[in-house]
């Protein structure tokens, strides 16, 4: 398993999200957290994540309950400010939450403590000032900030070291690229991007809000892009990223995650899947032979572009011509690659669902 650095933890380059184990996506299987979480630890993903909103901190639990015992065995993060109740960043709320969330992972320190999300009624650096405060007092080694803009990440890190940043990021939605990654390369942060399958879109096994549960975040935060109109336009652009993958010999899945690799911006990158078929939480087993076939590669930003919002999507609409010319040039740059391919694809999964 390949190594990142977030400050002063080494951790495994792909982490293990764990929301999708209590909420998010459906329901998981019963048993799901006792066959998914020791197997992880077995096949080298030793860095965990999770959160305070997590099920209400039925997340939490059931890392302490798993994996109580092995807690040397792994990196822990976990996130405060968001929970059922709301965004509350206040210095109080935050030192009652490392409380709690400690006493249900069953340990007494978390290594990675982030700020889920900044609350606009505290300034950040009040926030980012308490979480510096429990550094002080033992019960976290690094810190970290969630879905932050630009101008909070600069603010917060003048209070305090970031060792982490943690927004969505993948090859379908690219909003970190519009300042955020230069600015932790220039500060010194590691970046954490989050649903690197694009909440299972590229996977090629997603589908549109009319066949998902009303809870799942598919039809909620992550709306328009599985409204069945936007969904359909987007599923016609994967048409031409899954000949890509086919033609390499991996999963789509082992084509998108390689995709993070190819960029040099992100030479501190590191991410995090979950999956409820385990082994395909890490699509790892090819990992080496994903990296080597797409390092050149150039994937074009208006591929499988992310729409946000409808005025966005509009603009992003491509002409059947556009994907030919967009498919010729992926072939083109992967064409010598793949025959340099030194591992077997065989052994490797797809994704059930990504955090």
């Amino acid at each position: 398993m390949h190594t990142r650095q977030i400050a002063s933890l080494q951790v495994s380059a792909i982490g293990l999200g764990c929301m999708n184990l209590s909420y998010g996506y459906g329901a998981a299987p019963e048993g799901a957290a006792d066959e998914v979480l020791p197997r992880a630890l077995e096949l080298g993903c030793t860095f965990l994540d999770t959160a305070t909103m997590y099920g209400g901190g039925d997340n939490e639990r059931l890392i302490g309950r798993v994996l109580g015992s092995r807690r040397r065995e792994f990196v822990l993060a976990s996130k405060c400010g968001l929970s059922t109740q709301g965004i509350d960043g206040r210095p109080d709320t935050l030192a009652a939450q490392i409380d709690a969330s400690l006493q249900r992972l069953r340990t007494d320190v978390i290594d990675l403590y982030y700020l889920h999300r900044s609350d606009p009624d505290v300034p950040i650096e009040d926030s980012v000032g308490a979480l510096g405060r429990m550094i002080e007092q033992g019960k976290v080694r690094e810190i970290g900030l969630s879905e932050i803009s630009t101008a909070s990440y600069e603010r917060a890190r003048r209070e305090h070291p970031i060792a982490a940043v943690q927004s969505e990021y993948s090859l379908w939605s690219r909003t970190p690229e519009h300042g955020l990654l230069a600015a932790c390369q220039a500060g010194g942060t590691t970046f954490v991007p989050f649903s690197p399958l694009g909440r299972q879109f590229l996977t090629g096994k997603a589908c549109d809000v009319q066949s998902l549960p009303d809870d799942d975040l598919r039809c909620t935060i992550a709306r328009p892009r599985f409204e069945s109109d936007a969904y359909a336009a987007n599923a016609a652009l994967l048409v031409p990223f899954e000949r890509i993958a086919e033609r390499v010999g991996c999963s789509p899945a082992q084509l998108a995650l390689a995709w993070y690799y190819g960029k040099p911006i992100l030479d501190r990158l590191m991410h995090h899947g979950a999956s409820l078929q385990l082994s395909a939480a890490l699509a790892l087993l090819a990992f080496d032979a994903t990296q080597q076939s797409v390092t050149d590669v150039d994937f074009p930003v208006d591929m499988v572009a992310l729409a946000r919002d409808e005025r966005s999507f509009r603009e992003q609409r491509f002409s059947q011509a556009d994907l030919t010319d967009t498919l010729e040039h992926w072939q083109r740059g992967l064409a010598s690659a793949v025959d340099r391919m030194p591992m077997d694809w065989s052994r490797a999964l797809l994704m059930r669902n990504d955090a």
